[in-house]
């Protein structure tokens, strides 16, 4: 599912997931290398204006030979910790899960400057304590199982 079909199905997770993902450039995404194991990288996502989630890599970078072998992501959004004592106050964290779709080259002038993938989305998560601090709520949805909350001690 792309990510404005999710946004028009769980549009309130979609909003936090997406502040979450906007309150900060850099974001963390796991891929799978040739021999299957996973490789992390710095990575930017942005959303369009047309609502769809993507990704770009440089020319030659190893997360693009990864995406172009084997398009399954795992994004985890921008964090910051909770200062001590003020766990309640904490704004959370976003991941996205799913597959990045090839898009084709980024141009500028004429000239490659990268390559686009736009996300597939198969999962996605925002974690946050609940109001009192005293427990941290998961709250997700996937394809699959559609949406579900988790409430942890």
């Amino acid at each position: 599912m792309r990510w404005n079909d999710f946004a028009s199905e769980q549009p309130d997770l979609a909003a936090r997931v997406r502040t979450s993902f906007e309150s900060g450039r850099h974001k963390t995404m796991a891929t799978l290398r040739a021999d299957g194991s996973p490789r992390i990288s710095g990575i930017e996502c942005e959303f369009d204006g047309d609502g769809e989630a993507w990704i770009g890599s440089m020319p030659g970078a190893r997360k693009l030979a990864d995406l172009r072998r084997d398009g399954r992501v795992a994004i985890h959004g921008p964090t910051v910790h909770p200062a001590p004592g003020e766990e309640a106050d904490w704004e959370g964290e976003a991941k996205i899960s799913g597959v990045a779709v090839d898009d084709g080259p980024i141009e500028v002038d004429g000239e490659v400057m990268g390559h686009r993938f736009v996300l597939d989305v198969d999962e996605v998560v925002f974690t946050k304590p609940n109001d009192d601090g005293t427990l941290l709520v998961i709250d997700f949805w996937t394809a699959t199982g559609g949406r579900e909350r988790i409430e942890r001690a």
